[in-house]
């Protein structure tokens, strides 16, 4: 009996130890895949308030970069980047052009704001008391809005230099010569809280800050969207008073309130907008450790409750152990090859960004004709669009070379005859040809030739020598034209034509008038052109894209 005793013991023991051994175990995963869960959840949703901010942010700087020696004393400086605004679908509430004036220019502004129909003219203050012009100081005054209606065109005339939030904003980002955001601030009046992004528009004559494109932002929507079935609910920490957090509720509505006490944010973000940082604090809606303690409470509970059986059931808890630690491990696995994938998107959509802003800023310089820079700017991005729509359907795997030629990116391309192997161009490459060949198509001659025929255009492509020794050539031909009938290329086409393609490529190009046509000829190694990864499946066609058109041979 004693001996019987000792065995059960020893057996109870033994269940106790295990139950309380695979309990502990079980509550430090079970909470270890709670804590990554929630604080995966908090990364996305920062990364992605932080890309709404870039693309606003950028929206403010483009918009700022597109004006052209502007006049501050007219009312419609807004109406030529209304269309290329509304491309970013930024959801901005209100867009306003707040131009600078000298007191002395306050009547031309006063006629200018007439002549455009707004309901009141008059130059006034923010709370639209009459301004005293006596002061020699600037005047930041709203002379244009979008969209326009009845409440926005009311703002036009106001003079801002006195709001207590905007007139900060406005002389921060004139100090800084960067585009600045507002605290939060209701919008239009009594309407939404947001923030106002202030971006100073330059002269092109000299370093003279001319006015303000502003554009405003709903908070709720730019930064503290929470959804009902999220893990967590977000606050944006108040800049202008400490202590204070500002939250949205289930309609988009934006409250402040005491930050309280003994509720400490499981992880604070920090994001920048305006040239400000701004915190973000993540409050979880369901105890990380609930789920861990009742898994705890369950697995004690059976360990105790089937000791006689402490053998199997230290056997199951040593399987559920296994099974746990190694999903543990296949999440954090796949959080890292995802962070990975996010850091590579990050990388291309700046690559990217970069290219744009570059387009955007040498197709706009020295003058250019703002009908003609615009056309081309929105065939540009249009024709960068096109090759990283190609490229997301590869998944940045590469494109044919063939496909840069289609009809929605590249001018007149009914009338290039295409020739060439079929060759699988990898990403860079390919935006390279791509801004190549709309250069190219959009440059030649729209007009009739000397013969009385539009030109006829050849682009055709060969691949000499094997291996590493492989070389790409590519030739381009406009036949019926020459330099007194072919319209000029333009200073970023020369550039693109003569450096920054060939430069990209690793090889060489040049460009030069026949007796019959025009040349641009490019040589590179087949190794910075193709894409590794569907090399095997580049081969040779001779047959063009599209059979040549019946017509009276030309001459060559």
């Amino acid at each position: 009996m004693v001996r019987l005793g000792f065995i059960i013991g020893l057996i109870a023991i033994i269940g106790v130890v295990l139950s309380g051994f695979s309990a502990s175990r079980v509550y430090e995963q079970e909470a270890a895949i709670q804590r990554i869960a929630l604080g995966r959840a908090i990364d996305v949703h920062a990364s992605q308030v932080q890309d709404r901010l870039t693309e606003r942010e950028l929206l403010g700087r483009v918009a700022s970069g597109l004006f052209r020696k502007p006049s501050v004393i007219k009312a419609d400086m807004l109406q030529p980047l209304r269309s290329s605004i509304y491309t970013f679908k930024t959801d901005f509430v209100l867009a306003t052009w707040v131009a600078r004036l000298k007191p002395e220019e306050v009547p031309a502004a006063e006629a200018e704001l007439t002549k455009a129909g707004f309901p009141d003219p008059t130059v006034r203050d923010y709370d639209g008391k009459p301004l005293d012009l006596s002061s020699p100081v600037p005047l930041d005054v709203v002379m244009d809005v979008e969209p326009r209606n009845a409440e926005t065109m009311a703002l036009t005339g106001r003079m801002l230099d006195h709001d207590p939030v905007l007139g900060r904003t406005f002389a921060q980002a004139l100090a800084e010569g960067q585009p600045h955001v507002s605290d939060p601030v209701p919008l239009t009046g009594s309407g939404p809280v947001g923030v106002v992004l202030a971006a100073p528009v330059m002269n092109t004559d000299s370093s003279d800050i001319v006015g303000f494109v502003t554009f405003s932002y709903r908070l709720a929507t730019l930064m503290l969207t929470n959804d009902d079935l999220s893990l967590f609910s977000v606050v944006l920490k108040d800049p202008s008073r400490e202590g204070y957090e500002l939250v949205a509720d289930e309609s988009g509505e934006i409250t402040s309130r005491v930050a309280p006490e003994g509720a400490n944010p499981m992880i604070v973000r920090t994001v920048t907008f305006g040239n400000r940082d701004w915190s973000l604090a993540y409050y979880p809606k369901i105890d990380p450790y609930d789920r861990a303690q009742k898994m705890a409470l369950i697995i004690g509970l059976a360990g105790l409750a089937l000791t006689l059986i402490v053998c199997g059931l230290f056997g199951y808890v040593s399987y559920s152990n296994i099974r746990l630690r190694r999903e543990i491990q296949m999440r954090i696995g796949f959080e890292r090859r995802l962070t990975a994938v996010i850091d590579e998107l990050n990388h291309r959509v700046k690559n990217i960004l970069a290219v744009i802003q570059s387009i955007v800023t040498r197709t706009l310089r020295h003058g250019s004709d703002l009908d003609v820079a615009r056309e081309l700017l929105i065939g540009r991005i249009h024709a960068m669009s096109n090759v990283v729509s190609l490229l997301s359907d590869s998944q940045w795997q590469g494109v044919m070379l063939k496909g840069l030629f289609e009809g929605r990116a590249i001018p007149h391309a009914d009338r290039i005859e295409v020739d060439g192997p079929d060759i699988a161009v990898s990403a860079r490459a390919a935006q390279s040809l791509s801004l190549l060949f709309f250069e190219l198509a959009s440059h030649s001659d729209e007009g009739l030739a000397v013969v009385g025929k539009h030109p006829r255009v050849v682009a055709n492509w060969t691949v000499t020598g094997d291996g590493k020794d492989a070389t790409f050539h590519f030739r381009w031909e406009e036949f019926n034209t020459s330099a007194a009938t072919r319209r000029p290329d333009s200073e970023f086409g020369i550039i693109l034509l003569d450096r920054v393609a060939p430069e990209a490529l690793g090889g060489t190009s040049k460009r030069y008038f026949t007796d019959i046509s025009y040349v641009y000829e490019l040589t590179a190694p087949l190794d910075t052109v193709v894409d590794v990864y569907e090399r095997d499946r580049t081969g040779q066609i001779t047959a063009p894209v599209r059979p040549p058109r019946k017509s009276p041979k030309q001459p060559r």
